[in-house]
């Protein structure tokens, strides 16, 4: 017999990977428990990061038993760990995904707000955000080569494909 839970959901024993809620459920029920199941699956890497980032700074690396604790390898676990620490909970967006938050988490505290912001108002996928943040940095590390390249007040031709200028 399935074993009831506190949000009106079963669980069979001994099954943590399955849902079946065990009686008809009416529509606003069905909506109401897919939008717990969605904040959960977005809330997880978060949680799991600030809590293993707790157990490494009160008593040292625990990658290893948060690994047995959890089920998840280490690398993934420090994964989690990095993107918490890097991206403070102020500047968490509930609205975007944790892999979100991942594509800007090396960025300076400015470049991760702005860029999250992007995302949000434009409702990128994460992987647009990836392809826009590469464009960027190209164009960053373009624009950085070109002025080193080419001495102020000189004649100058700039290659369109990479970026690389020539003194005439």
């Amino acid at each position: 017999m399935p074993a009831q839970q506190d949000d009106g959901t079963s669980r069979a024993k001994g099954v943590l990977i399955a849902w079946n809620p065990g009686e008809a459920l009416d529509v606003r029920s069905w909506v109401r428990i897919g939008h717990r199941f969605g904040g959960m699956a977005r809330c997880s890497p978060w949680l799991l990061g600030d809590w293993i980032r707790y157990g490494n700074t009160r008593w040292g690396e625990k990658y290893r038993e948060a690994m047995r604790i959890t089920g998840y390898d280490v690398q993934s676990l420090r994964n989690f760990a990095y993107v918490s620490g890097r991206v403070d909970s102020s500047r968490r967006r509930d609205e975007l995904s944790w892999s979100h938050h991942a594509e800007v988490c090396a960025l300076d505290v400015p470049e991760q707000e702005r860029w999250l912001d992007v995302a949000l108002a434009n409702r990128m996928s994460v992987a647009d955000l990836r392809v826009e943040l590469r464009a960027a940095r190209r164009g960053d590390r373009k624009q950085r080569e070109t002025c080193e390249e080419v001495p102020a007040g000189s004649q100058s031709v700039t290659c369109p494909e990479c970026g690389y200028g020539f003194v005439l």
